[in-house]
């Protein structure tokens, strides 16, 4: 009968014969590197939408609000990145952060609203 080894320290394993790894430490550490790249991203993706959301709930303080594109941009808002979008029947599309969003209206302002 072959010995099966760990798939991370290639040690031998001892125990069940479906077993992969030697330790808890071993499957761990091998999820985690094999787990590293697609981790990132979703990390990545959810600070910058926690930083958008902070940001608006900042500027938002009464519900509904009128702000420029600019105190946007120097809060570092990113409009790539939004959990949801709503259009309305006249045609007005309403980008959200969660409970938190925004319209863009004429001349380089936005109208952010808190979804209740």
């Amino acid at each position: 009968m072959e010995k099966k080894t760990c798939l991370e320290c290639k040690e031998p394993i001892h125990g069940r014969i479906d077993k992969k790894f030697c330790s808890d430490y071993c499957r761990n550490s091998y999820n985690n590197r094999v787990n590293k790249d697609s981790k990132n991203l979703i990390r990545n993706v959810n600070n910058r939408l926690r930083k958008n959301y902070k940001l608006l709930c900042e500027l938002n303080s009464s519900g509904k609000t009128k702000v420029s594109r600019t105190k946007l941009l120097d809060g570092n808002f990113d409009f790539n990145f939004f959990t949801s979008i709503y259009t309305t029947k006249t045609g007005n599309t309403y980008y959200y952060i969660y409970n938190q969003g925004y319209l863009a209206l004429e001349n380089d302002y936005y109208l952010l609203i808190k979804k209740e």
